[in-house]
């Protein structure tokens, strides 16, 4: 008799969970990944990041000339600061919000249909698949899948 109960009530759980899943509307979301920041010496808040706030160096993309073009510090296993020089094009302060999604193809269907201007998906410079969005205000929300192989999904994977 006692199993019946669980059976039931496995059913009406399932049944529940479904219900809330087929609802949400941001379905595909993981949530956010990282803040983009630019700052005037990158070098010191890279130190002040992994030294001061002791939050680990997660990866570096390094340009053919041998230059930093920016460097992730990882914060939980899942979350992270993107940090870049500021520059005429980018000054200082934040430069983005990443959201991470499961299917870039689906959430940029998603947000176009819901009327958000959302730009073609690209490779990036750490072969995540990447897609921006701009809010009203003007702030860039960068949407980000993170298939093998990328600097992200690696990082994530191996966090202890």
């Amino acid at each position: 008799m006692r199993s019946i109960y669980l059976f039931a009530a496995g059913i009406v759980v399932g049944s529940i969970v479904q219900i809330a899943i087929a609802q949400n509307q941001n379905s595909g979301i993981i949530g956010l990944n990282h803040v983009g920041i630019a700052v005037p010496d990158l070098d010191a808040a890279i130190e002040y990041y992994t030294e001061t706030m002791a939050f680990p160096e997660a990866f570096r993309v390094v340009n053919d000339a041998g230059q930093t073009g920016l460097v992730y510090v990882q914060i939980s296993r899942d979350t992270f600061i993107e940090l870049q020089g500021a520059n005429d094009n980018r000054p200082p302060g934040l430069t983005h919000l990443g959201i991470e999604v499961e299917d870039m193809d689906a959430a940029t269907q998603m947000f176009s249909g819901r009327g958000a201007n959302v730009s073609e998906p690209r490779s990036g410079s750490t072969n995540a698949i990447l897609a921006n969005v701009t809010d009203p205000n003007g702030i860039r929300i960068e949407l980000s899948e993170y298939p093998a192989g990328s600097l992200q999904r690696d990082v994530i994977d191996n966090w202890r």
